[in-house]
């Protein structure tokens, strides 16, 4: 009967030890491109996801590569079949030119670490015309 019991418990242990939580972006997108933005628009993009695997996922954190550029995610956790985001917005205010930034995920998924990617080019506000 111990034999059994002990047998039981270790199968137990070793499902609960096997889950884990699957972060899947809707089709596979972790690069948005915005094209052309014109200087000093903030510009914002959604990475969706949903759980596909078999525990809650929790996103402990989402570091950005510069200030310039913020993140918000799901604070709660998500769980198994359900959605989730992470929102890099990007202000582009005094930097013209091509821009690539990351926001860098860390979760308690599969994969730990998932990068997310935005680019595009910042283009030179026209300048003012004297009224003189």
């Amino acid at each position: 009967m111990k034999k059994l019991f002990f047998f039981f418990a270790f199968v137990l242990c070793a499902t609960f030890a096997n889950a884990q939580g699957v972060i899947t972006f809707d089709k596979n997108i972790t690069t948005h491109d915005f094209g052309k933005i014109e200087e000093g628009t903030v510009a914002s993009y959604t990475f969706h996801f949903t759980n596909t695997g078999t525990a809650p996922v929790v996103i402990s954190s989402a570091q950005p590569s510069c200030g310039c550029t913020t993140p918000d995610w799901t604070k709660e956790p998500v769980l198994q079949g359900k959605p989730g985001f992470v929102t890099a917005s990007f202000n582009s205010t005094g930097r013209p030119g091509v821009f690539s930034k990351t926001v860098t995920v860390v979760s308690n998924s599969e994969t730990p670490t998932i990068t997310l990617t935005i680019k595009g080019e910042v283009v030179p506000k026209p300048a003012k015309k004297s009224t003189e």
